[in-house]
């Protein structure tokens, strides 16, 4: 019976050696690092055409973190890759067999690739931040002022999460095309239109990413968004029980289903 450090150096071996994996690691870097400083360029230029309210609660920790939106999705797809490449190939037949003891085997799959998540959403969140401030020229801040250096962190820690979030989804459904046909839409569409229609808003402001994003935010009700009846810290504790959920529900199905 394999060890757990054996099994955890086995799972590492799998991620760096599936170019995929590694692509969309790179992609959440590059697309929320570039979508982010444009948008941060942009809003300079057009900063004295925004609104009143806008402008009073102008963030610009948050404004950088813009490109978030598309990162996430990257950070989906590398989640759902890491857990549903192995059903795919059919290669979690072999993997069970040499792992048999099914708890050790995909929570050292979630933690070496949660792990891995997790430094790049952080690299990925530093630079975003560094970059984004330099093009917003006198609008800008910094990591020392209050509660920024929160932020930032957990910018990191939010993309973390949306991966290891996308690796218990792939465990339950099995499958990284049913997988991604759920995660996507919802992630890309379901939820941003949810919380803008006014009947569904107070409901879609627990959905995991929704809740999540609240950390990344310095300046309340940034952008003159609406209120929420929980903090930063408060958001990010909403998004962690989903995760748990998502974990508990993909290692129950890998108990009771054959591979």
């Amino acid at each position: 019976m394999a060890s757990v450090p054996a099994v955890l150096n086995s799972e590492w071996t799998k991620i760096r050696t599936v170019s995929s994996t590694t692509w969309t690691l790179i992609s959440a870097f590059v697309v929320t690092v570039a979508m982010g400083a444009a948008l941060s360029a942009l809003l300079r230029s057009q900063f004295d055409d925004l609104s009143e309210a806008e402008r009073a609660t102008f963030d610009p920790t948050f404004v950088g973190f813009s490109g978030m939106i598309l990162g996430q999705l990257a950070m989906v797809v590398f989640g759902v890759l890491v857990v549903g490449t192995e059903y795919s190939s059919g290669m979690i037949r072999t993997s069970l067999a040499a792992v048999p003891k099914r708890g050790v085997f995909l929570f050292s799959k979630i933690l070496v690739a949660g792990v891995l998540a997790l430094v790049v959403g952080l690299a990925t969140s530093f630079v975003t931040f560094f970059l984004s401030q330099a093009l917003l020229g006198d609008h800008r801040t910094d990591l020392g002022a209050d509660n920024v250096l929160r932020a930032v962190i957990g910018g990191g820690l939010y993309m973390g999460l949306i991966a290891i979030f996308s690796m218990g989804v792939a465990s339950m459904l099995r499958s990284s095309m049913l997988s991604l046909g759920i995660l996507m839409p919802f992630f890309f569409l379901v939820s941003q239109i949810l919380s803008a229609v006014p009947v569904a808003k107070t409901v879609a402001r627990y959905f995991p990413d929704q809740a999540g994003s609240k950390i990344m935010q310095v300046v309340p009700d940034a952008m003159n968004s609406d209120p929420a009846p929980y903090g930063p810290w408060g958001g990010l504790g909403i998004m962690a029980l989903w995760v748990v959920a998502a974990l508990v529900g993909g290692y129950v199905v890998l108990r009771k289903r054959d591979a």
